[in-house]
């Protein structure tokens, strides 16, 4: 990994502004056949945030992917503000490339209030740490920040359709609450949409497979710090029609859920190795 390969990622999402609401961000060209929907997910929130009081912070983010967009070419960013009420405000994001929308959401901010409290407990894992001392795999793609720490055991195809990932990117990074929800929206797009396809043993990288996200849901429920390992707990309830559907539950160490995720994508296979 490159020294600087987190100070990318971090400047990665922080966007250049343009004019009032419109904002633009470069592109990053992760080897996938498209622009990789984690950036625009941080990104587009990343101009949001910039629109909003600082008090207020991001609770939910629910986006679709319209087109697939260019690792090449920047992206920009327009903002409308729909609402700023008392405590709640409301922004609809357009990323926009070649003059056409790629991808657009809806983004909710709310101010800090005190209400009642509950979660669902993290499951019984093995800690990071134990899962090396055994062998677990660590994986990431080349000079990227993002390591994963897969469990052998629960991502063979043919298992339940689930995972239980361990994820953290490797470096120092700010305080800065923003930055750390910014990276963790960003992380939260991989593995995500491939846990529908571990019960019909189908890698990701198959010849024959077409994949795409349609959509991405985002629920922010603690503050978080990606620089430490946090376990994506993914399941995929349901698959049909060439699309599969997953959710996500996202846990710190402590045990803390501190986000929420959910996706549909295209899952097509065709009969022959596609170009």
């Amino acid at each position: 990994m490159k020294p600087d390969a987190l100070n990318d990622l971090v400047d990665l999402l922080g966007l250049e502004p343009l004019e009032e609401n419109l904002f633009r961000g470069r592109s990053q060209d992760l080897g996938l056949p498209q622009l990789f929907g984690g950036q625009v997910l941080g990104q587009a929130l990343s101009a949001a945030t910039q629109t909003v009081a600082e008090a207020r912070r991001p609770h939910s983010l629910h986006g679709y992917f319209l087109r697939p967009g260019d690792p090449h070419r920047p992206v920009v960013y327009q903002v409308e503000a729909v609402r700023d009420g008392g405590s709640f405000a409301t922004r609809r994001i357009t990323a926009i490339q070649k003059g056409r929308p790629i991808f657009f959401c809806s983004a909710s901010f709310h101010d800090a209030e005190q209400g009642f409290t509950h979660q669902t407990a993290m499951p019984t894992v093995s800690s990071p740490e134990r899962l090396i001392e055994e062998g677990a795999e660590l994986a990431r793609f080349d000079n990227h920040p993002i390591e994963f720490l897969l469990d052998s055991e629960e991502c063979q195809p043919g298992q339940p359709a689930r995972k239980r990932i361990w994820f953290r990117l490797v470096g120092d990074l700010p305080d800065d609450p923003a930055t750390h929800r910014g990276l963790l929206t960003y992380s939260s797009d991989f593995n995500l949409l491939t846990t529908s396809l571990v019960p019909h043993g189908i890698g990701f990288r198959d010849p024959k497979l077409q994949i795409a996200s349609l959509d991405h849901a985002l629920w922010f429920h603690q503050e978080v710090r990606v620089d430490d390992w946090l376990l994506y707990d993914m399941d995929s309830p349901w698959a049909g029609q060439a699309r599969g559907f997953a959710r996500g539950s996202i846990y710190d160490r402590e045990g803390r859920l501190v986000a929420s995720s959910a996706q549909e994508g295209l899952t097509r296979l065709h009969d022959k190795p596609r170009g």
